[in-house]
């Protein structure tokens, strides 16, 4: 990616922690390949925030290659954005404690996923999961990104990237942009097909409730015949009193393009047998290229590691002059 000064710049990043799902891909992966000609854009494989839960080390690695192929599959383009690992660029790290020097307790203990995941994990409410949202601020901040795209459900970490921001200016002078986060008007949170008044995630009990990107057809199609709807057989979108339809339909406007009006009327009388059977078509045609583009790159590591090598470089030369600049600013010894 060659920097644009008369662009904004975008960063987000996503865990390697297995196989997307459909939520992760419609929320966020397929909507960035969309940025890439208005925006400079950064894109990360975060590895480093996948340690806040125990983590085999040689699935671990096996999963970051996993996912960067997938960005790549999924429409990024290195030649236009840059795709790198997080844990190859120390910049990251490196800015992430003086941002911590910079973040009340407070602030941290409010963090919904910190409350959420010590639930979850209860034998290991490790440090870093308390103190990651400060390295996920430093993510966003050591590239001065003006928006990052991200779910609802990650909107509180981007506002206190913006306090913690705001609060260093304030302290040290102008140094950060203030970033903003960029929600999909569609599709920022699609929920689980069988409790579809929760996200869908993998690490649901249920494989029923997930679908992942590299489901095949039959999975695709057994999952949705097997959604979770309810007993009065009208395709109507009502979040509140449908949200299994809802859910459904929404995933339909996302791939299709056509506003609830239109598909309520497609599906006028039809049942809900027909709207998942639609569904689960149009998800399972839409995937198809993207997991053939998948293997391929996948199969090609030679071609992977260079296009991570290379992003990393271009990751570090850029981050490393605003590290340089916060380092003078908080006081430390710089030699020329």
């Amino acid at each position: 990616m060659e920097s644009n000064n008369t662009k904004q710049k975008v960063f987000s990043g996503i865990q390697p922690t297995g196989t997307f799902t459909l939520g992760n891909y419609i929320g966020a992966v397929r909507n960035w390949p969309l940025l890439q000609d208005e925006y400079d854009c950064i894109y990360s494989v975060v590895d480093q925030h996948a340690l806040t839960v125990r983590q085999d080390p040689a699935t671990l690695r096996k999963r970051t290659y996993e996912a960067a192929a997938m960005l790549l599959a999924s429409g990024i383009d290195p030649d236009k954005s840059l795709v790198f690992i997080q844990s190859h660029n120390p910049v990251h790290s490196q800015l992430s404690w003086i941002l911590a020097c910079n973040t009340q307790f407070g602030e941290l203990s409010r963090m919904t996923q910190f409350k959420d995941k010590s639930a979850k994990h209860p034998d290991n409410v490790n440090g870093g999961l308390f103190t990651y949202p400060v390295l996920m601020a430093a993510d966003i901040l050591a590239y001065n990104a003006h928006q990052v795209p991200v779910g609802v459900d990650q909107k509180q970490h981007v506002e206190l990237a913006r306090n913690i921001a705001q609060r260093f200016n304030a302290n040290y002078g102008e140094t950060f942009v203030m970033p903003e986060a960029l929600i999909p008007k569609v599709g920022a949170k699609i929920m689980s097909l069988q409790e579809p008044t929760k996200k869908m995630s993998k690490s649901d009990e249920n494989p029923n409730a997930f679908i992942l990107l590299l489901d095949d057809e039959a999975a695709i199609m057994r999952k949705f015949k097997r959604a979770v709807t309810d007993s009065d057989g009208v395709v109507k979108y009502d979040v509140e009193n449908k949200p299994g339809v809802s859910n459904l339909m929404g995933i339909y406007n996302v791939f299709t393009g056509k506003s609830f009006e239109e598909i309520e009327k497609e599906f006028d009388g039809a049942g809900y047998g027909v709207l998942k059977e639609a569904v689960g078509s149009c998800v399972y045609q839409t995937l198809k290229p993207v997991q053939d583009r998948y293997n391929a790159i996948l199969s090609d590591k030679a071609y992977l590691e260079k296009v991570l090598k290379e992003g990393s470089e271009k990751a570090i030369a850029y981050s490393q002059r605003l590290l340089n600049k916060v380092y003078r600013k908080v006081g430390f010894v710089q030699f020329k």
